[in-house]
């Protein structure tokens, strides 16, 4: 009976975590699309920063502080560079309509998405990884599912397309509904699929691979729910890989996205204009902004995806 009372224990914890397949499909999609919502009301103006400055074609860094103030000035504020600070704060919401169905889609695709894949990799593959990795088998699954979800990601790209254009090109929007720019764009919305793809796939491995190993070194298996504070470190420290190993390919996606529809400069001219005009720090701009908010993005994400799971999921069962 002990025994028993233990495994129902033990199933319950699994259940009520994020990373676990056990909860239902229900209780996954509603509370990702919460953490979504959540997470874009609160950090979409620092994503817009980050866009921004990604876009940036030209050195940020001057010859003296106030040059390089002012550049930054310009760069994140554009047309709004001289305005008051509550209307440059307000010049930080564009695309927020776009931005927030690529998030809610996005993040219960990730959230409910990667643990389905787990589940299915750990049917088919599990007792061969465990053997062939030992303790690392587990988390190399999590990364490689993580990695799968990344790709999938891609059918998402119109919506990410049109946000990124409406934080750094507004003007290639400006009149258009977006029923009209679907039908005359038509696959140009998918301009940069192949960065995308590129980007998505180690940043995923890094971002569910670098959870994994956290919670792994924190002595958390499958059957154990991590306390909040546990969930956080974890997310923060595949947060932080994922951003990193994924901010150069981020930052050609992002130019391949801002460049008007018609424009035939391809990656590879975008690579070369780059390295030409910026040098290596270019492949890097943004990434300290997104570092400085990925932490409390990911927490504050993982976290509200986390409980909310958790609680739908018992209130679904019931």
């Amino acid at each position: 009976m002990a025994k028993s009372t233990k495994q129902d224990s033990s199933t319950t914890l699994a259940t009520s975590s994020v990373g676990s397949g056990s909860g239902s499909s229900k209780a996954r999609i509603v509370g990702s699309a919460v953490a979504g919502i959540s997470e874009l009301a609160l950090f979409h103006p620092v994503d817009t920063i980050a866009k921004r400055l990604m876009s940036t074609e030209t050195r940020l860094v001057g010859t003296t502080t106030l040059e390089t103030g002012h550049n930054l000035n310009h760069a994140i504020f554009k047309e709004s560079c001289n305005k008051t600070p509550l209307q440059k704060f307000g010049s930080l919401f564009p695309g927020i309509g776009f931005g927030a169905a690529y998030k809610i889609c996005q993040r219960v695709y990730k959230f409910g998405g990667q643990p389905v894949v787990r589940e299915k990799l750990n049917v088919m593959y599990g007792a061969e990884f465990d053997k062939k990795f030992g303790s690392n088998g587990k988390t190399l699954i999590s990364a490689i599912s993580g990695s799968i979800i990344g790709i999938g990601e891609v059918f998402l790209l119109p919506l990410d397309v049109l946000k990124v254009k409406a934080q750094t090109a507004p003007e290639q929007l400006a009149g258009r509904g977006v029923i009209d720019i679907f039908r005359k764009e038509g696959l140009k919305l998918y301009c940069g699929a192949g960065w995308t793809v590129m980007r998505n796939a180690p940043g995923s491995f890094a971002l569910f691979g670098g959870n994994a190993m956290a919670k792994t070194w924190m002595g958390i298996d499958e059957s154990q729910r991590a306390t909040w504070a546990q969930d956080a470190l974890a997310s923060s420290a595949g947060a932080v890989a994922s951003i990193s190993v994924a901010q150069p390919l981020d930052v050609i996606k992002t130019r391949v996205q801002n460049k008007p529809f018609n424009s035939p400069e391809s990656g590879v001219d975008i690579i070369k204009k780059l390295l030409k005009n910026e040098g290596m720090g270019g492949f890097f701009k943004g990434l300290t902004p997104k570092l400085m908010v990925v932490g409390p993005k990911l927490i504050f994400s993982f976290t509200i995806a986390q409980h909310t799971i958790a609680y739908f999921n018992n209130k679904f069962s019931h």
